[in-house]
This record gives C-alpha cells, structure tokens and sequence, in this order.
C-alpha cells in the first residue's frame, strides 16, 4: 500500500487538485483533518472507504493507523488542509514512515497564501517593487522560531512577508516589521481565504492589528505585510515586452 499526503487546498472544496481528488477516489482509508478539511471533499472517496478524523488523535495514534491500513494492505489519504509543503507537520509523519518501511507519496495543493493573494486581486511580486516572498510564522509557547528567523530579522530584507498562525499575535508582527517597513506600507489579513465565510481586512501596518482585533479573528488567517500589496505605478514586466527576443526562448 501506499500513504498519499494530499493538499485539501485552503478550503474551499473545489479548490482541491484534479489529482488530488483523483488520488482520494482510490483510496480505501482516509484521515482527515476534521477541523480544517472541508467535509464535501469526503464524498470524493469511495462509498466504503473507512473515514476517520484526526483532529483528536496525536503523532502516535496517526502513525499507528496508518501502519494499520499498511498491514491491511490498502493504500491511504492523508489529508491536509493547504499544501503539504509548509506548515502541515507531514514531516515528523514522513519519518515515522520511513523509519516503518511504508511507502508514501506527496500529491501537492493551493496553499493558503495563494488563496489569499487571489481573494485580494494581488500578484505578489511586482518588477521593480518587489521580487521576493517570506513565508513564516511568529514564535508562541508551541514552537519556538530558529534563530535568525525572528520577525526583527527577516524584516530588514523589505521583502513581502506572509504569516501563517499569526493573527492571534498581530500586535507582535506590527511592533516587530515597523521599523523596517514604516507606519504607512500596505498590510492585510485574509481570514478563512475561498471559503463562504471569508473576511478580508485591508489596512496598513500601523492600523492593521486594530483592525484584526476589532474583526474578532483569531486564527485561520494569512497576514501580508508588503509594498507590492499596493503598488500600481510599476514598470511591465520584460516577459511581454516588444524589446524582448523571443526567438531565443
């Protein structure tokens, strides 16, 4: 058998991949996400495929079903919400299988800054603007962040910096970015990106964290912190240019 790790997208159900639906249709087990995988993507998997949701279960109960199915010979959805590539805690269940000799592949998904860049109308890196995107988080009492990854440092690049699990903690991103990006520089939170009940707080950084509080958002949210949120006087690119020679791509 073999583990599939999919990307459930950011939450809206059809934003789930043509593969990764494909890929849930044939598996025979499925754990889910309770919490943050949205239920319809269940009537994808075969009418009886065994469903359990994980949100209760830890590390070791995860693994253990899975060896389960292993052993019964049938292949598995993991199923996360966004993409498996950041922030879905795949990799501590990736060597947990590797250490078992279980198979696994990874089938990608949207990640939930792109569903937020998209609810926002925004491309993220403009010419001249900006070219660079900071993913990241801040550290809390789960997880503390390496070291040289703090805000303070990552700030001084004045690239776009994107914050996962963070909205809890805005009044920290503001203090920490405004040196460096100043009172003025184009912020906003995307709360639960393509999903019906989607919030969208636009602002700047000085007056962003208000603004999050006042909204009452807490968790599921995007935080973007960057020029290239704003900008609209900026050069083309030189992908559609006439002066490019595209004979020689």
């Amino acid at each position: 058998m073999t583990v599939y790790f999919i990307g459930a997208g950011p939450g809206a159900a059809d934003l789930i991949t043509v593969r990764g639906a494909r890929t849930l249709a044939a598996c025979q087990v499925c754990l889910y996400a309770g919490s943050l995988v949205p239920r319809e993507l269940l009537a994808e998997c075969p009418p009886d495929a065994r469903l359990l949701d994980t949100a209760q279960l830890d590390l070791d109960e995860i693994t253990a079903e899975l060896l389960r199915a292993h052993e019964e010979g049938h292949d598995v959805a993991r199923l996360h919400s966004g993409d498996p590539s950041v922030f879905s805690a795949v990799a501590e269940q990736m060597r947990r299988l590797d250490a078992a000799g279980v198979p696994y592949e990874v089938v990608p998904g949207v990640p939930a800054f792109a569903a937020a860049a998209a609810s926002l109308k925004r491309e993220l890196t403009v010419p001249t603007v900006g070219q660079t995107v900071i993913l990241t988080r801040v550290a809390n009492r789960a997880t503390a962040m390496p070291e040289g990854e703090d805000l303070a440092t990552l700030g001084r690049s004045g690239a776009l910096i994107v914050l996962h699990l963070a909205a809890k903690y805005a009044d920290r991103v503001v203090e920490e970015l405004l040196p460096h990006y100043g009172a003025d520089c184009p912020a906003a939170v995307v709360a639960y990106a393509s999903r019906p009940d989607e919030l969208i707080i636009r602002g700047t950084l000085d007056e962003i964290a208000q603004k999050v509080k006042e909204a009452g958002v807490l968790r599921t949210a995007v935080i973007m912190v960057g020029r290239t949120l704003g900008a609209e006087q900026f050069r083309d690119s030189h992908l559609y240019s006439p002066e490019r020679e595209r004979h020689l791509c």
